[in-house]
């Protein structure tokens, strides 16, 4: 079977699903995308969502550039009702690159600004915005901070890859000191702050990001960490736990949301043959969060599900549920026709990666059929995605449909799944993986290339895929 997408019709895609042993559904009828949805007292007016997607372009500052701008006001105009805001960092040194957005008193008015825009971009297209919920992604980058890795635990399988000093090439060791508790609660003081920021500029939600490694999701697998934050699943959820009860006691009118990685799963390396494998591992491998720890490849959700269950009763509104490791396992994350460059091919047919995702938030909904969840992995599909989505949502096994890479080459998926119209075929993403690849480029003066959809953007991503390549 071949594991690239060759799929002419709905019949043919589920026919390698069966073969495969997945129970991926498909569905003509889109009503249920279109149907509304309450989130923390609000109408939302349908069920498609733009997931977090991270440009970074933004200024040195922090500040959104043109291209930030540009990005929201497509979003904007592109009729999903709900627009889930990249990654802003609470604090410069938790940047993930040098282009990172940051939210802070000198910014606040910038990213003001590109509320703005977004929203009388969306009035305009879609005649009003009462039921558009514009959300901001709050986060640290821990260990994958680019001025210096913030260790929250020391991770055997993580460390050998974390570069402490790019000079020296020198990584991780034992010796390298973790983030204390004094520095975690001087943190959590910074994200309510944030959070009060975001509110009062204009975004309706914030996401507490636990996901992909950073350091809030770090966090919670840090069973070897000493102290108030380590050990104990008490206290590995501790922070989160009383940052969202703090928030909900600041902000009682607030909406808060959390992007929750739910299976992280061990990093992968490439194989002789270039085909990813797993990294070589000493069970019980402790140091990841939703992973059996005898069987790392598969997930345990017996944690994450308890974890939900203690931010809902914290004050929780809004929950997206993700995977895996951008940097160490991708095709978790996302499922890949193409790997980026400095990638592995996928070790599995991408169907099994979307079924994982379905499988994984179905279990998690089920679990709080009363939580809107959003559920993930879906770009793969291409023009079958939200054919699967109605499924999805019609089986309660998700609140709302996630579109990732997608909306990079055709942010206006909404407007058309809305109006009855398939997908533009010449924009569709092929998920090959340039947008990743763009990302990972770091030779400017800028010290980032800005991310964007090249092949279906080209008169504004072409020519920085052009600067990239060389």
């Amino acid at each position: 079977m071949s594991r690239y997408f060759k799929y002419k019709n709905a019949e043919s895609l589920l026919a390698d699903a069966r073969s495969l042993g997945l129970p991926i559904r498909l569905q003509s009828d889109l009503s249920p995308l279109l149907a509304p949805a309450r989130v923390g007292g609000r109408s939302v007016g349908n069920r498609l969502a733009i997931q977090p997607m991270e440009g970074c372009d933004g200024n040195a500052d922090g500040t959104p550039s043109d291209l930030t701008f540009r990005r929201y006001e497509r979003f904007g105009d592109g009729g999903a009702k709900l627009v889930w805001g990249e990654a802003c960092a609470v604090v410069p040194e938790g940047r993930a690159n040098p282009r990172q957005l940051v939210i802070n008193e000198a910014n606040a008015a910038e990213l003001g600004r590109l509320v703005d825009t977004c929203r009388r971009a969306h009035r305009e297209a879609m005649r009003g915005e009462d039921d558009l919920l514009l959300g901001l992604q709050l986060t640290h980058s821990g260990r994958y901070s680019c001025a210096k890795p913030i260790l929250a635990q020391h991770d055997p399988l993580l460390d050998p890859r974390t570069v402490m000093d790019r000079t020296q090439g020198t990584v991780a060791s034992p010796s390298v000191p973790l983030i204390s508790d004094a520095e975690l609660d001087r943190l959590q003081d910074a994200y309510v702050a944030a959070a009060g920021l975001a509110y009062r500029v204009g975004f309706d939600f914030i996401d507490i990001k636990q996901c992909h490694r950073y350091l809030l999701n770090e966090l919670l697998a840090a069973r070897g960490r000493p102290g108030m934050y380590g050990g104990s699943f008490e206290n590995r959820t501790r922070f989160v736990v009383q940052l969202i009860a703090r928030l909900r006691d600041a902000y009682p009118t607030g909406i808060i949301a959390a992007r929750l990685n739910v299976f992280d799963g061990v990093p992968f390396q490439k194989g002789p043959d270039g085909t990813g494998i797993p990294a070589t591992f000493q069970a019980p491998a402790a140091s990841a969060w939703g992973t059996d720890a005898e069987a790392p490849v598969e997930a345990d959700l017996a944690e994450p599900k308890a974890l939900v269950g203690l931010m809902r009763d914290a004050g929780l509104d809004l929950l997206n549920i993700t995977l895996g490791n951008p940097y160490a396992s991708p095709h978790l994350v996302r499922p890949f026709e193409y790997a980026p460059p400095d990638g592995y091919e996928t070790p599995e047919h991408p169907l099994i990666g979307v079924d994982r995702h379905f499988r994984l938030t179905a279990e998690i909904q089920r679990a709080y059929p009363g939580l809107p969840v959003v559920g993930s992995g879906y770009s793969w599909l291409q023009a079958f995605a939200f054919q699967a989505g109605a499924a999805n949502v019609a089986a309660g096994a998700a609140t709302f449909v996630g579109i990732g890479r997608g909306s990079l080459s055709q942010p206006d998926f909404g407007r058309r799944v809305a109006a009855g119209q398939p997908l533009d075929p010449k924009r569709l993403c092929r998920t090959f993986s340039y947008c990743t690849a763009l990302m990972r480029s770091k030779h400017n003066e800028a010290g980032q290339f800005p991310t964007g959809c090249p092949p279906f953007d080209k008169d504004v991503y072409g020519p920085i895929w052009d600067q990239a390549k060389r």
